[in-house]
């Protein structure tokens, strides 16, 4: 007899900020079910659907210390597909600056300094021990979305200017979830508090 899933994978969705699962700070994650390669799945499909690089486990409300990368943004390019968990940057060199937005503020935009070159550890589906050097656009997904699993927005690293040139579409975002808020369409942050926890001790 099987177990019935605890999250349905087609259930999901991409949350927005101001969301509680986006800040918070995941476990790591001890084991790899079905269940959790049809999330991974769901995963990449939002990801594609919404034209975006990277996505970690707290942008679609669940508190896995995971994501997933697919640089070209393409489900065509199934070699580009990249799942990372429990990652762990060993290594970081060089600083540059790049433009940078993010699937759960959508439309939002900015220049955020990053080392140029990182070294990656982390596990994939399968088990094995993934331990990567990497550049350009890969390594600053990977760091983006490392932020993630940790409550960090890309935001939080703007420059003060950089603050500032956001701060008005960042407020609408605010606004927009207290108004989901009041009309009973988002639970307060006690009741997903308790959700996060729950979830955490099925695999962590």
């Amino acid at each position: 007899m099987s177990t019935p899933l605890s999250v349905e994978p087609s259930s999901l969705r991409i949350v927005q900020y101001p969301h509680p699962t986006l800040r918070h700070v995941s476990k790591p994650l001890r084991r790899v079910d079905p269940e959790l390669r049809a999330i991974v799945r769901s995963m990449f499909e939002l990801m594609y659907a919404a034209s975006g690089v990277g996505l970690a486990a707290n942008q679609v409300d669940l508190p896995y210390r995971l994501f997933v990368i697919n640089t070209k943004s393409d489900p065509e390019a199934v070699e580009d597909e990249h799942v990372f968990i429990n990652p762990v940057i060993t290594s970081r060199k060089g600083m540059a600056e790049a433009e940078e937005g993010c699937l759960s503020l959508p439309g939002i935009y900015g220049q955020v300094k990053r080392p140029e070159r990182v070294t990656l550890n982390a596990f994939n589906l399968s088990g094995e021990e993934l331990n990567l050097q990497l550049e350009g656009l890969f390594a600053r997904a990977v760091q983006h979305e490392l932020d993630h699993l940790d409550g960090i927005l890309f935001i939080d690293r703007l420059s003060p200017t950089g603050e500032m040139a956001v701060k008005e579409a960042v407020e609408d975002f605010e606004s927009q979830f207290a108004g989901q808020r009041e009309r009973g369409e988002i639970p307060d942050d006690e009741t997903i508090a308790k959700r996060l926890t729950e979830l955490e001790k099925l695999r962590t």
